[in-house]
């Protein structure tokens, strides 16, 4: 394998005597031999991008060495036998192992970009190769757009003395510092010029330009304008260290942040962070966990106070330095400060803000990106993925400052801002708004019908709810009108008490079942007439039988179960409460039941053909009768004490004791009949002895009216009630026919109704029964 670049030339070699060699094939000379393997060396190649050395062998090792100085910085085992081969994917840091036994992928280093941005400055490692580009030199007209690539001009810097691994900018953005292969440099940025260099891990700045290093003893060396200020090891061991307002140093398990111009501890926080990103000004930082993120509000003044005042400071530091304002529960990959805003790309490959612990998602990236730098003057997001590509997304500076001014309460700042955005961000200010509590605020400046309708059905706005709805419907397809919101209002409504708006949102919804309840809770008979004609228009069978049913139209009911084919219902029904259209239902039933069975089909039985079966059936007939002629003149609501009564009758009992006309007479009086007065007055003329031939005669006179149609002795109040909940009584089912008539059917269930069975005597009848019992045999006996 020939060294990659063509910078040296130097050809690598393995063979059997365990060594690795490298040759410079210019010369003919051995510039370094490895050692390290125990078998024959079966592999290796220099790693086309990355300064590493992949070396296999058949002791089963892989080992990786640095391609500088050649010291071996990992051994790879994976029980899988020998190795024989190492293959690199051009353009990854993706790298196959074969073995005797199967072949590993592994993944070498990070392919987070090494790039650094200040003021639209961007610089970058290719490699050892450091270029740069500017963004303020984009060509005039060219714009690119949202989330696409932007064509920049990139210029070459030169080689770094070191492979770089880390690059970050100073504060002012002059000098720039470079860390790899354990040192660093810190270069100018407008021309590649050694300004200072030094062993190091790690390399980290101050935000006043300070800047510290870790060496491969744990030590840490602070030093300010480039001299030594103070250095520190300390007694836990370090795992990584970082920059910003204070120096944080990360132990196995917490993080310590000390001052930067002393050796001081300011505070201690049991989490682990894998970064630590500050804000601008110092007040705001960020700790950046495996799975989560903690926002915290450093307290300068309050660290400054406890320095001044002398206090000693325990281990954990001063308490007042931090206070936590957000813990959010998500991965984060990069994130960067924008005002009081921080911005961060997530796991999902979100681009997502957060401001006061509200997060609202800026774009959904199509591929794996890292967040660079935020220009204000353009009010652009600046990304780059591993190939060094950059693209902008837009966050207005203006609408940062608003949010930030509206958590202020600067409620006048905030007004200034919002001058400053365009409409088309009114919407995203309404829901920050929200979120805020300022719901009505939100419902005047957000220009979206669906967020406005949530914000005014929050506010108890109806009525500009429905409004709303009309609106979106108008816009909506057609075919897909917008019910659940009609539906979602006219709850609200209905809570309210406002039901003129829910009757409109449940009819608009097609909502039945409310405007059932609605309609039958304020006894409104037009409105459930209405529903059962819309529910069975809608094959919604339930609701239309109960409509009907409470109306007292039973043959519609029964006309309902019919259609949907629910024959052996309809039959016990129709012998329940309208026994005239039994006939009609029993053949419809053994048509249907005779295309499975017609043997079954042929054992029912038709009261038309074997009335002998049907016990008491004339008298469920007439009883129809009676109550479809009560159902002409319903009474009165103010009646219903005395009428509910009639609730308890023994329907068939009563049709035997008082016969047709004495039953009907009795029903229709309804609480009239209960006046036993008219038939004891007679009584008292018979006393006297000289009246006794006359006796008889005094009762006929009330007697009369008996043989009187009963409306034209006591008629019944012209205004009608809104809705009839008189029910007739279920009419009796002949216990010895049953068995005779009990079949199957085809349709798909047998639910009998228990209004089928036959009711059972109540014990002793009510008043208006023996008032008119009374008076038949009064009649009988004149």
């Amino acid at each position: 394998s020939r060294s990659p670049g063509g910078e040296k030339p130097y050809i690598i070699s393995g063979s059997d005597d365990r060594t690795v060699k490298i040759w410079d094939y210019q010369t003919k000379q051995c510039i370094q031999t490895l050692t390290g393997h125990t078998n024959n060396v079966s592999y290796a190649l220099f790693h086309p991008a990355l300064p590493i050395i992949l070396t296999g062998s058949e002791d089963g090792t892989v080992r990786i060495w640095h391609g500088s100085t050649y010291r071996l910085e990992a051994t790879l085992s994976y029980f899988l036998e020998r190795v024989w081969s190492i293959s690199v994917l051009k353009g990854s840091n993706t790298a196959a192992l074969g073995y005797d036994e199967g072949t590993v992928v592994i993944k070498l280093g990070s392919e987070e970009p090494v790039a650094s941005m200040h003021s639209g400055k961007i610089i970058w490692a290719k490699g050892n190769e450091i270029q740069t580009a500017n963004l303020k030199l984009l060509d005039e007209g060219v714009a690119a757009r949202e989330g696409e690539k932007v064509p920049l001009s990139v210029k070459d810097m030169g080689a770094a003395e070191v492979f770089p691994q880390y690059i970050a900018h100073h504060p002012n953005g002059r000098l720039f510092a470079v860390c790899g292969d354990g040192e660093f440099v810190i270069y100018t940025a407008q021309a590649l010029r050694n300004k200072s260099y030094g062993p190091a891990l790690e390399f980290v700045w101050a935000h006043s330009g300070a800047y510290a290093t870790r060496d491969s003893n744990g030590k840490i060396t602070v030093f300010q304008d480039f001299k030594e200020s103070f250095s520190f090891k300390p007694q836990f061991n370090v795992e990584e260290i970082f920059g910003g307002r204070l120096l944080g140093i990360r132990g196995g398990d917490f993080i310590c942040f000390y001052d930067w111009t002393e050796y001081r501890l300011v505070r201690r926080i049991d989490v682990v962070p894998k970064d630590v990103i500050w804000s601008e000004d110092g007040t705001n930082v960020v700790l950046i966990c495996p799975d989560s993120f903690y926002v915290l509000r450093h307290d300068k003044e309050a660290v400054q106070a406890s320095l001044v005042s002398g206090v000693a400071v325990d281990e954990d530091g001063i308490e007042a330095a931090f206070d936590l304002q957000n813990e959010i529960s998500d991965k984060v990959i990069s994130g960067l400060w924008v005002g009081d805003c921080f911005v961060y790309i997530s796991h999902a490959q979100r681009l997502t803000c957060l401001v006061a612990g509200s997060q609202e998602t800026l774009a959904h990236l199509d591929r794996v990106q890292y967040l660079l730098g935020y220009m204000p003057e353009q009010s652009k997001l600046y990304l780059i993925d591993k190939e060094l590509n950059v693209t902008p997304f837009t966050l207005h500076m203006a609408l940062i400052e608003y949010q930030s001014a509206i958590m202020r309460k600067d409620f006048p700042t905030a007004e200034t801002f919002f001058a400053q955005l365009p409409e088309s961000l009114h919407n995203r200010i309404a829901r920050f708004l929200e979120n805020q509590g300022y719901q009505a605020e939100a419902l005047q400046i957000s220009k979206d019908d669906e967020h406005r309708f949530e914000l005014a059905t929050q506010l108890g706005k109806l009525q500009m709810a429905a409004d709303i709805i009309v609106s979106i419907s108008a816009q909506a397809n057609p075919a897909m009108p917008p019910r659940g919101k009609w539906k979602n209002l006219g709850d609200v409504a209905l809570e309210q008490g406002d039901f003129t708006l829910a009757k409109r949102c449940f009819s608009e919804a097609k909502d039945l079942g409310a405007l059932f309840l609605l309609y039958t809770s304020v006894g409104d008979a037009e409105g459930v007439l209405n529903t059962g004609k819309l529910a069975e228009e809608s094959n919604i069978g339930n609701i239309a039988v109960l409509c009907y049913l409470l109306l007292g139209e039973t043959k519609r009911a029964l006309q309902v179960l019919v259609n949907a084919n629910r024959l052996p219902e309809a039959a016990f029904f129709a012998r329940t409460y309208c026994p005239s259209e039994l006939s009609r239902v029993v053949q419809i039933w053994t048509e249907d039941l005779a295309k499975v069975n017609q043997a079954v089909a042929e054992s029912l039985a038709d009261p038309a053909k074997y009335p002998d079966l049907f016990q008491d059936y004339d008298l469920t007939l007439a009883a129809e009768k009676v109550f479809e002629a009560k159902r002409k003149n319903p009474p009165v609501a103010s009646a219903y004490a005395t009428e509910k009564e009639f609730l308890e009758m023994d329907v068939i009992d009563e049709m035997k004791k008082l016969g047709p006309d004495g039953f009907q007479s009795m029903l229709l009086k309804g609480p009239l009949a209960e006046r036993p007065a008219a038939v004891p007055e007679p009584v008292k003329p018979v006393a006297p002895a000289p009246v006794a031939p006359v006796a008889p005669v005094a009762p006929v006179a009330p007697v009369q009216p008996v043989h009187v149609p009963p409306v034209a002795v006591d008629p019944i109040p012209e205004s009608q009630p809104t809705l009839d909940l008189l029910t007739p009584e279920p009419a009796p089912v002949p216990a010895q026919s049953a068995p005779e008539t009990v079949v199957e059917s085809s349709s798909p269930e047998l639910l009998v109704p228990d209004a089928a069975a036959p009711p059972e005597s109540a014990g002793e009848p009510p008043a208006p029964e023996q008032s008119g019992g009374g008076t038949a045999d009064l009649v009988d006996h004149l």
